[in-house]
């Protein structure tokens, strides 16, 4: 399935070829009749018949019967009706703009193509416009899709990578890289179509992080059994959140100053420990010196069969597999991504100064 823009640039494209080619038939029978049945040599047969669908109004090369006439009457008439066609098909793609749309389609699809360890957004509503402007924020690559063309046009105008098309089919994910992407974000609004967008996700993708939004209660629960990694319900979290804020204001204002926003000082960051790259697995948190040598703060290590340890101290052994919840400036974190050893594919971005 191709988007209504690519459809309207292969109708244009597939309607120019038509009529080049049956152009070019009408050329080569007016050839052949000349060469074959009036018995002119090439050069006459090919002369005449340009100068006769050019209708330039020169005279006949050599003497025709009535045979001869009646065929050129009809050569050009089938000219005139199949040069008429091409330029009136060429003139609504000039006005149209199909020509630059084409050229812009192209590029679109080589630079989706390209993208590697990015994010997909499906939906471009109110949910999905914020995670855009957090994804922008952070540097993070990532590609926008959604069916309804007006989205795609604000999400064009905002400068984001855009494909108008269903994220329910897998044709559309196939289309924005779902094979090479880190993880993809459902966030439609109807709880069915995310379900739907993950399980082929993770059909398609199954080591890529799945992301869902979700209504109500049930569809949390059914979503994770579809196999999204993380669910979140706008209406439970942004209760709890608005107790928070009410209960402890001082604190949401700190968690959101480091969580969101492209003008913070400090940033929350995940490492996933490699032993294979990341030379302080084995060691305590105090003989790696993160502290000491970068600054940033190791707020929690969650391990790999999912314990969670909070405010580790300098005993704290550091394990394969381990995911390090840290906080710093752009530059302490950027410093600690050197001596944990390169960021995988399940994990998040190197921080951005802002």
């Amino acid at each position: 399935m191709y988007s209504a823009l690519e459809q309207k640039y292969r109708r244009i494209q597939t309607e120019l070829m038509a009529g080049t080619i049956a152009l070019g038939g009408v050329f080569l029978s007016g050839t052949l009749w000349y060469k074959f049945v009036e018995k002119w040599s090439w050069e006459d047969a090919v002369y005449m018949t340009v100068i006769t669908l050019a209708t330039v109004g020169y005279g006949e090369t050599q003497p025709l019967g009535s045979k001869g006439r009646l065929f050129t009457i009809a050569l050009i008439l089938m000219g005139v009706i199949t040069i008429g066609y091409i330029v009136n098909r060429f003139t609504e793609a000039v006005i149209q703009g199909y020509f630059p749309e084409g050229f812009r389609l192209r590029q679109q699809r080589r630079l989706m193509e390209s993208l590697s360890g990015h994010y997909i957004l499906c939906g471009f509503s109110r949910t999905g416009r914020q995670i855009a402007k957090e994804f922008t924020a952070e540097g993070v690559p990532f590609v926008v899709i959604d069916s309804n063309p007006e989205s795609v046009q604000l999400a064009q105008e905002n400068g984001y990578y855009v494909y108008l098309g269903d994220a329910t089919l897998d044709e559309s994910l196939v289309r924005v890289g779902i094979q090479k992407a880190a993880c993809i974000v459902a966030a439609l609004p109807s709880d069915a179509e995310n379900l739907y967008i993950v399980l082929s996700a993770k059909t398609l993708n199954p080591g890529m992080r799945a992301i869902a939004r979700a209504s109500t209660e049930e569809a949390v629960q059914k979503l994770q059994r579809g196999g999204a990694d993380v669910v979140i319900s706008p209406y439970i979290t942004g209760g709890k959140r608005m107790a928070a804020a009410a209960l402890r204001p001082q604190v949401m204002d700190f968690v959101d100053g480091i969580i969101s926003g492209a003008d913070r000082q400090l940033y929350m960051e995940e490492y996933l420990l490699d032993p294979a790259v990341c030379p302080c697995v084995g060691k305590t948190i105090q003989q790696s010196k993160l502290r000491s040598e970068t600054g940033a703060l190791v707020l929690a290590i969650r391990r790999m069969d999912g314990t969670l340890i909070g405010g580790p101290n300098g005993d704290t052994i550091l394990k394969p597999g381990d995911t390090l919840i840290c906080m710093g400036t752009a530059e302490q974190l950027r410093d600690l991504n050197q001596i944990l050893g390169p960021i995988g594919s399940k994990q998040l971005r190197k921080p951005k100064q802002s």
